[in-house]
């Protein structure tokens, strides 16, 4: 396999319906657009991007909308799911290479299904890691996010507030990213302490983050380049994505129950929270995903399972790729 380093990136501005989106890209070869997560950026794919163009693809990584370089509108109903699929449509006629295959983590892996789901004429595959596809429909998201919690508050409502939670985050971006981190990554959490996910009333998400340790997969350096652009954009364009989770059930209310149909990899840590609350979802894989055809849970792990397991997941990626039909 040929060796790359990151030497062999190119970074670039492409156009987009909110403006522009920042792309990462190395390799040459059948495209593979990488969707980060929350509170992450492009650099959350630094160790995949060499290693899939070392086996023969173009990989491109990009900030999400609200992130990094690329476009933060202020209206926060644009940070609605169909607005983000739409950039990714414009990535890959932007790079010429329609159609292509979809990898995504957290919210990325929410966005990345979403795009198979609705633009199966743009996107061939679909790889999502920690957290797993479910079909829109069902109750209100923000009606079940409001039960949760009980005598305390889900952190997903918590976020729904403009403002409220870049209050906790924004006056120490670099510390609160540290411990939210730490807190999602194995070994997850304090010991014998609850996890950050609800928040006491009157509290914060940081009380229950692990203190004066960072993961063992972040560098000082990989933190500072996270933190750096957080410092610099603020926290709202990111928290905006858990503010329209309402917008998208109503946007995709015809696609109810529906299943995504192309190719797909499922790929998480065991000891990832997701799995847990999401469960229900896992198991009616072969409804939902009928196409799935790589499944891998990695003992160990948390939640950033792709920086976490850096080497693995590549492999699991490249050999899931080479695969896919032609």
């Amino acid at each position: 396999m040929p060796q790359t380093s990151a030497a062999d990136r190119t970074h670039r501005l492409v156009p987009s319906p909110a403006g522009r989106v920042h792309l990462v890209e190395q390799g040459e070869g059948p495209l593979v657009l990488l969707l980060h997560g929350f509170p992450e950026s492009w650099y959350a794919w630094r160790h995949q991007l060499p290693a899939l163009a070392g086996a023969g693809y173009r990989a491109v990584a990009v900030d999400v909308r609200g992130y990094g370089r690329s476009s933060r509108p202020a209206a926060v109903a644009d940070y609605r799911m169909l607005a983000l699929v739409e950039d990714a449509v414009a990535v890959v006629e932007a790079l010429g290479e329609d159609p292509a295959v979809v990898v995504g983590h957290d919210w990325g892996a929410s966005i990345a299904a979403t795009c198979a789901l609705v633009r199966p004429d743009v996107f061939r595959a679909v790889g999502m890691l920690s957290v797993p596809y479910t079909p829109p429909g069902g109750p209100r998201p923000s009606d079940v996010f409001a039960a949760m919690g009980g005598e305390e508050e889900f952190y997903v409502s918590r976020f729904q507030e403009p403002g409220r939670a870049e209050a906790e985050m924004e006056p120490d971006v670099r510390g609160w990213l540290a411990g939210f981190y730490a807190a999602l990554s194995a070994p997850v959490g304090r010991p014998g302490q609850p996890g950050p996910y609800f928040v006491a009333r009157g509290g914060r998400m940081r009380d229950r983050f692990p203190e004066g340790r960072l993961p063992q997969w972040l560098s000082e350096a990989d933190l500072d380049v996270f933190a750096g652009e957080f410092e610099r954009t603020g926290m709202t364009g990111a928290l905006n994505r858990y503010r329209n989770m309402d917008r998208d059930w109503e946007d995709l209310a015809g696609f109810a129950g529906a299943p995504v149909t192309q190719p797909s990899l499922f790929l998480a840590g065991r000891l990832d929270a997701s799995l847990a609350w999401l469960a229900d979802a896992v198991e009616a894989f072969p409804v939902t995903l009928p196409g799935l055809t790589a499944r891998h849970l990695l003992d160990g792990c948390g939640h950033f399972v792709q920086q976490e397991r850096p080497a693995e997941t590549s492999r699991l990626l490249v050999e899931w790729l080479a695969g896919l039909p032609a």
